[in-house]
């Protein structure tokens, strides 16, 4: 059974290690939302990790199965509407509805906190994850933002045509 909770400071660092076990190095090959191909360095720090943590307006949920964590993700309220990102699911985890069940809380939260839509940011060289979202409700917008070459912060890109597209789903109130 999946249950979820907010994180707390203490949960930085199972946080880090999640998220980039997700998406980077040998590990993410054993899911499917690896970026190893696409990107090397870093997805995500400490310090990134904690400030959205303890943000106002932004909550990271934690995804637990038998007191592991298994999953998480950020939702903000941002520019009016919701913000989903910082997704990862453990990556040995993968495949068994896991994502699916975080997704739903992220838009429950969302949606109680009074957020007409959920909003978020995916590469667009990832077309088998943007089916993904669009399976479950949401909309791509054509509209594209750079990848921010040069901040290792976010990965140092394997490829130089890096972009996210703006997917939206509205909430129901």
């Amino acid at each position: 059974m999946l249950t979820f909770r907010r994180a707390t400071p203490a949960d930085v660092d199972t946080l880090v290690a999640l998220v980039e076990s997700a998406y980077r190095g040998e590990a993410s090959r054993a899911g499917w939302t690896t970026e190893a191909d696409l990107l090397d360095g870093q997805r995500t720090d400490p310090d990134g990790v904690a400030e959205v943590i303890t943000a106002p307006g932004s909550a990271v949920l934690v995804a637990e199965q038998d007191g592991v964590a298994v999953a998480c993700c950020h939702v903000a309220a941002e520019d009016g509407a919701g913000y989903f990102g910082m997704f990862a699911v453990d990556p040995t985890r993968q495949a068994a509805g896991i994502g699916r069940e975080t997704l739903t809380e992220a838009e429950r939260v969302a949606a109680d906190w009074g957020l007409p839509e959920l909003r978020m940011k995916v590469l667009t060289a990832r077309p088998d994850l943007i089916a993904w979202y669009v399976r479950r409700g949401y909309r791509r917008t054509g509209e594209l933002s750079p990848f921010p070459y040069g901040d290792e912060r976010f990965g140092i890109p394997r490829r130089a045509d890096l972009a996210f597209e703006l997917l939206v789903k509205p909430l129901a109130g």
